[in-house]
């Protein structure tokens, strides 16, 4: 997934092999909870939705809308209306909000639960009896708020991911966890992380800001290599992944859970 609501960058992200664009309109409560950190909120509009629709021909277009609110069914009538192929609920807490998100988006498009408070971790197993669900992403930057962590991969090291993606494994729900960079990039570097999605069965992660900070950089010639190059990196690196035996991961799981011990304790410190 790549978040954009440019017409020219969701092109190339498309062009390169990204498989979903991601208009993200969550903002409600959004500053409160995250203000204060080094991540981006994006102030996406409903107009985007439309508007990206149109110049994408592969990629299918997954919205991100607000958590449930009085004007959840107005804007998840819109967004779908527009064109959105994957409507994704944030924030959620419990079993009765998935319900009604179900139910409002009606089989009109996919559902996409983002798992991201320690409550929907709690009700994971009734929330997860709730007919409807085509996709859960779980949302490593607010879940570990959420725990009050330091690092956003401690989830993947204490074994809280792995339990997610058991339980959705089990109920025949493609999941999938956080955001990558480029190879060789991040405090945990993408491939360990690219890895551990190999060893949990993960289908799906988000280009992080990272990969390609289209903020910081308007020239788009090297934007389009990047996405070419990244995508396609992380592509041969996939297939490498395949043909791993089970040491290789049991390893690149217990290094995963060493560095992140490492980069929590460093944060501590300073």
């Amino acid at each position: 997934m790549y978040i954009t609501n440019e017409e020219e960058i969701a092109k190339i992200a498309e062009n390169s092999g990204v498989d979903w664009i991601f208009i993200d309109l969550e903002i409600n409560g959004k500053d409160a909870r995250q203000g204060h950190l080094d991540s981006v909120i994006s102030r996406h509009s409903i107009e985007d939705v439309k508007k990206i629709k149109k110049v994408l021909t592969n990629s299918e277009l997954l919205v991100r809308v607000n958590p449930i609110y009085e004007g959840s069914k107005k804007e998840i009538d819109k967004v779908i209306e527009d064109g959105a192929d994957i409507v994704m609920l944030p924030f959620f807490k419990t079993k009765e909000e998935v319900e009604l998100f179900v139910n409002y988006v009606n089989g009109r498009a996919k559902v996409c639960l983002l798992c991201e408070t320690s409550e929907a971790v709690e009700n994971f197993d009734s929330i997860l009896t709730v007919q409807g669900i085509d996709y859960i992403h779980i949302g490593l930057n607010d879940l570990h708020l959420s725990y009050n962590m330091k690092f956003m991969f401690e989830l993947l090291a204490d074994g809280t991911v792995e339990m997610l993606c058991r339980k959705s494994e089990a109920k025949g729900i493609p999941y999938g966890f956080g955001g990558i960079a480029h190879l060789g990039h991040g405090a945990l570097p993408a491939e360990n992380i690219i890895a551990e999605h190999y060893r949990l069965g993960s289908s799906m992660a988000i280009l992080s800001r990272s990969f390609c900070n289209t903020q910081n950089n308007n020239d788009i010639d090297l934007i389009e290599n990047k996405f070419k190059f990244g995508v396609n990196e992380i592509r041969e690196y996939e297939e490498q992944l395949i043909y791993k035996i089970r040491d290789f991961y049991e390893r690149n799981k217990e290094f995963v859970k060493n560095k992140v011990s490492e980069i929590v304790y460093s944060n501590t410190k300073s």
